[in-house]
C-alpha cells in the first residue's frame, strides 16, 4: 500500500476513533459516571460529638433531633453530664438514643469517592432524586458550626449521588451512605417503649375491664387465676405466660399526637392492665382506650401523658374475658368465673 494511502486510512481512522469518543463522554454526562478522583474532594463526614441534626426526606417534612442534658442520667466518666437525644421537630417527644446513635456514626463514615459528571438542570435534579422534592438534606451541627449539609439522592455504581450546599452545581459520589438510617418516618425517630420489664419479675396482674375484673397471683411455681372474685374453671397458666410476652416489651405502633382523652376513649379505658413486679419494682399500669385504626387501640401508661396506638396482638389480651385464659379445648365450655 502506498504511502498516501496509508495516511489516508490513518486520518479515516483517527476520526472514527474521535466520534467514538465524543459519543462515549456524551454517554457518560447523561448517565453521571464519575470523572477521575480529584485531590480536592470535599468532606461530607460529620463528628461523633454533634449535637444537632436536620433530615428533610423530600416532601415528606423535616425531622430535627437535638442533644439535651438528661434529666435522669448520671455523670459520665469524665465527670460531664449525661445527655440524650431529643426530638423537636415535627413534634416535642424523646428519641429513640439507638436510632440517632446508629445514624451520627454512619456520618462519621461518609465518603466522597469521586466527582461525577453532570450538569444539574431542572430535568437532571429530578432523574438523579437531587431535587427538593426527592432529595434527602442532611444537616448537622456541633454548636453553632455547621458540619455537614448535603443534598442526596440516587444510588448507583458509582455511589450515592450526593450535592453540597455551598456547590449546589457539582455532584459528587459517596461511599457509606445507609438510607435507611436517614428515610425513617419522623414516629421511627422516637422512643416507643411503652413498657419495658422482666416477666420473670411479675408476681400479680390485675386487668379490669368491660367484663368485669381479672385478677392472676403467681404463688412458688404456678399462677392461679380469678374472674370477679371466682376461680377461672379449666384454667391454663401458660396463657398468663403468653400474655406477659406480649407486653413485657410493648412498643408503639403509632402515636396519637394532638389528641385528647376524650377521642381516644382514654378518659374511660376499656380496660386498665397493671402488673405487679416483685422486689419493690415499679408496678406499670397500662390503660386501654378504643379503636384507632383497623385493629389497633389507643393507650398509654398511668403515669405518662404520651398517648400511643398499639396492636391487637396486646390489647386483645387487656380486653378480653377468662375464656382467653382457658385450656383452648375447653375454651367454649360454661366458665363458674364469667359474667351472666
Amino acid at each position: 500500500m502506498s504511502r498516501e494511502k496509508l495516511i489516508i486510512v490513518g486520518v479515516v481512522v483517527l476520526g472514527v476513533l474521535g466520534l467514538l469518543v465524543y459519543r462515549q463522554a456524551k454517554n457518560d454526562e447523561s448517565l453521571g459516571r464519575p470523572q477521575a478522583v480529584a485531590a480536592d474532594l470535599p468532606t461530607i463526614s460529620a463528628p461523633e460529638d454533634v449535637d444537632k441534626l436536620s433530615i428533610t426526606n423530600g416532601e415528606k417534612g423535616e425531622v430535627v433531633l437535638e442533644k439535651v442534658p438528661d434529666p435522669k442520667g448520671t455523670a459520665t466518666a469524665d465527670g460531664g453530664a449525661a445527655t440524650m437525644w431529643t426530638l423537636t421537630k415535627p413534634v416535642k417527644a424523646d428519641a429513640n438514643q439507638q436510632t440517632v446513635t446508629d445514624l451520627v456514626a454512619n456520618l462519621k463514615e461518609l465518603k466522597v469517592d469521586s466527582r461525577v459528571n453532570l450538569k444539574l438542570d431542572d430535568d437532571v435534579r429530578k432523574d438523579k432524586q437531587l431535587d427538593a422534592a426527592h432529595a434527602v438534606h442532611v444537616v448537622a451541627w456541633k454548636g453553632s458550626d455547621k458540619k455537614i449539609d448535603a443534598l442526596f439522592g440516587k444510588s448507583g455504581a458509582a455511589g450515592q449521588l450526593v450535592t453540597l450546599t455551598d456547590k449546589p452545581d457539582s455532584v459528587w459520589a459517596a461511599k457509606g451512605y445507609s438510607a435507611y438510617l436517614y428515610t425513617k418516618e419522623a414516629k421511627d425517630f422516637r422512643k416507643k417503649d411503652i413498657l419495658h420489664f422482666d416477666d420473670a419479675n411479675a408476681t400479680q396482674v390485675t386487668i379490669a375491664n368491660t367484663h368485669g375484673t381479672l385478677s392472676f397471683t403467681k404463688g412458688d411455681d404456678k399462677w392461679a387465676g380469678t374472674s370477679n372474685g371466682k376461680a377461672i374453671a379449666r384454667f391454663d397458666q401458660e396463657k398468663v405466660k403468653d400474655m406477659l410476652r406480649a407486653v413485657k416489651g410493648l412498643s408503639a405502633d403509632d402515636f396519637g399526637d394532638g389528641k385528647s382523652l376524650a377521642d381516644t376513649g382514654l378518659d374511660k379505658p376499656a380496660s386498665t392492665m397493671t402488673i405487679h413486679l416483685k422486689d419493690g419494682a415499679d408496678s406499670p399500669q397500662l390503660l386501654v382506650g378504643g379503636v384507632s385504626t383497623g385493629t389497633n387501640r389507643w393507650a398509654k401508661r398511668a403515669d405518662d401523658d404520651t398517648i400511643y396506638q398499639i396492636t391487637s396482638f396486646a390489647s386483645d389480651w387487656a380486653t378480653s374475658d377468662s375464656a382467653k385464659f382457658q385450656s383452648a379445648a375447653d375454651a367454649g365450655a360454661p366458665d363458674a368465673g364469667k359474667k351472666k
